[in-house]
């Protein structure tokens, strides 16, 4: 979750950054501090690594018409009212924070970008390894070492020696 947050409130003071210098860095990192807290907090109870996708609605952070509660929230307690930081941000902004991804949309019909991803969530493979524990009786599971692509690439020539099925 830590790194989740991370990634979602880098951006978003990023974008702060970036379009406007009215802010100094010693605002913008309160505001930093503020909102991974927050977030933090309130993620605590919400967020299920072995169902990313459980739970979603109440992570996502929303600008529209209106400021989202939470980045108002972290604003007002470090000075910051909501309403400034609403005219700062882009008038349409999602951002999805989820378990293993993050990511959002500038523009109602903007495209969704992925701004952070846990290719291999470590909680998810040991979900699968328990599982399939349970399924073989908790028998040991001789290892087989992975070979590389390359390597698994000239044995699938060298089996079936495909160069006699190549056409002239």
């Amino acid at each position: 979750m830590r790194l989740e947050i991370h990634s979602a409130v880098n951006f978003l003071v990023q974008l702060l950054r970036l379009h406007h210098n009215s802010l100094s860095e010693a605002q913008l990192e309160m505001f930093k501090g503020s909102l991974s807290d927050l977030l933090s907090h309130r993620y605590r109870y919400h967020w299920f690594p072995d169902r990313p996708h459980r739970g979603s609605a109440y992570r996502c952070l929303r600008i529209n018409g209106s400021m989202d509660p939470v980045i108002a929230e972290a604003g007002d307690a470090v000075g910051l009212p909501g309403s400034f930081l609403h005219r700062l941000f882009p008038s349409e902004l999602t951002m999805w924070i989820d378990p293993a991804e993050v990511s959002y949309r500038i523009g109602e019909n903007g495209s969704i970008c992925v701004l952070y991803e846990d290719a291999a969530p470590t909680t998810l493979v040991t979900h699968d390894t328990e599982l399939l524990m349970e399924r073989v009786g908790n028998k040991a599971i001789p290892s087989v070492p992975a070979r590389p692509l390359h390597m698994q690439h000239q044995s699938v020539q060298q089996k079936y020696d495909l160069s006699t099925y190549a056409s002239s």
